[in-house]
């Protein structure tokens, strides 16, 4: 079992020392500037998607995430942050070209340097990760269909976070402020 998780960990620091930090600051700043944020992805990246909508919560955002009966029009002046591995999701390509209709921002976390939801995008974060497809400019990986992209995307959008957060929260406590918008109906 340890090797396995030895394995896991140096294939996700594999991928994330490969990210493109002016990326990453380039959505930080995106985040920093949005009226809103609207999170949408598909299955698991939808998973990691709520997470980092939790977090943004945490940190004081307004946050929507696409399909909720809550979720209200995007509009200008909004971000769409789309998480599709192979950045042709069918759904986030609708979202993505809706948004830019209504002239909201739309940012893309993705291993495709050129996809459909791409090109209609105002950023990209790319991950040099698997995904499913394993198609052959993909790394090797033990893990199954999109597991490393999965986990890098979580910990490198939390890593991001943490820099807006460093960005925006002056000298207030960081983690007193979440803490403090953390739920209590639990």
């Amino acid at each position: 079992m340890k090797e396995t998780v030895k394995a896991v960990v140096n294939e996700v620091k594999g991928v994330l020392d490969q990210v493109d930090e002016q990326q990453a600051i380039a959505l930080g700043r995106e985040i920093i500037k949005a009226n809103r944020i609207f999170i949408t992805g598909e299955g698991r990246s939808g998973l990691m998607g709520k997470a980092v909508a939790m977090r943004l919560v945490h940190a004081g955002f307004t946050v929507y995430v696409t399909g909720e009966t809550i979720t209200p029009s995007i509009q200008s002046g909004d971000l769409l942050l789309a998480i599709s591995g192979s950045g042709s999701t069918e759904g986030s390509y609708q979202y993505a070209r809706t948004a830019k209709k209504m002239d909201a921002r739309v940012f893309l976390v993705t291993t495709a340097e050129e996809s459909t939801i791409g090109e209609v995008s105002d950023g990209v974060l790319i991950f040099p990760a698997a995904t499913k497809f394993r198609k052959s400019h993909e790394p090797d990986t033990i893990q199954p269909l999109g597991n490393q992209f999965d986990q890098s995307v979580h910990l490198l959008l939390d890593a991001v976070i943490i820099w807006v957060t460093r960005q925006t929260a002056g000298s207030e406590d960081v983690n007193q402020q979440m803490a403090s918008r953390h739920a209590n109906l639990e």
